[in-house]
């Protein structure tokens, strides 16, 4: 027997492959979409619908912008510093770093991390285009702003590999321990980078 109509089922069972979304939330959400004004449920169709014709990549720094368009406002504007460059792991990762308001270099999208386990190898990310980059645009500065992580430092530690003896500064974003972490819930990466950006008082 059908409990639900077959178009709301195929709605949850969509919504529900998408990461962070459980059989709960992707119930709520169906059920929001259908209770709402159809002509909502049109727009978000049609947005959906539209999405991946809309968006390409920039061909220097792989942050996502408009079809059509070749490279980042980020990358072309000429108030950026085009020889400070910050590498991140993700597209979305430059917003975090945008909403600072305390970075006026270029980023660099490496389209994820080094992670064998998930068939992530150095190849598949935009690591030569990087390489690249140092020459093409005489940068002199490399920020590292990977996670945390054992794929974040393994990806960060292939990367200097790969700039070798270009004269270039590698630096990485300073990693800390959060206001009101307690020691004992802290995990070693973070203790450790902790330790290392120790400051005098």
């Amino acid at each position: 027997m059908q409990i639900l109509p077959p178009a709301l089922s195929e709605l949850i069972e969509a919504l529900g492959k998408l990461p962070g979304v459980g059989p709960r939330s992707a119930e709520r959400y169906a059920y929001s979409i259908l209770k709402n004004n159809p002509e909502q449920a049109r727009v978000l169709a049609k947005t959906v619908a539209n999405l991946h014709s809309s968006i390409t990549y920039c061909q220097k720094t792989f942050a996502l912008i408009p079809a059509g368009k070749q490279y980042s406002d980020l990358y072309t504007d000429p108030r950026r510093d085009k020889t400070i460059v910050a590498v991140v792991a993700e597209p979305f990762d430059i917003m975090a770093l945008e909403k600072t308001g305390h970075f006026s270099g270029t980023y660099h999208v490496l389209g994820g991390l080094v992670s064998p386990i998930d068939g992530i190898d150095p190849d598949k990310l935009h690591i030569a285009e990087l390489v690249s980059r140092i020459d093409d645009d005489k940068v002199q500065e490399i920020i590292l702003a990977t996670n945390a992580s054992v794929e974040g430092e393994s990806t960060a530690l292939y990367i200097q590999q790969q700039i070798g003896k270009r004269k270039v500064k590698i630096t990485r974003l300073a990693r800390g321990l959060p206001i009101g972490v307690d020691l004992e819930y802290a995990d070693q990466i973070t203790l450790s980078r902790a330790l290392e950006g120790r400051t005098a008082l």
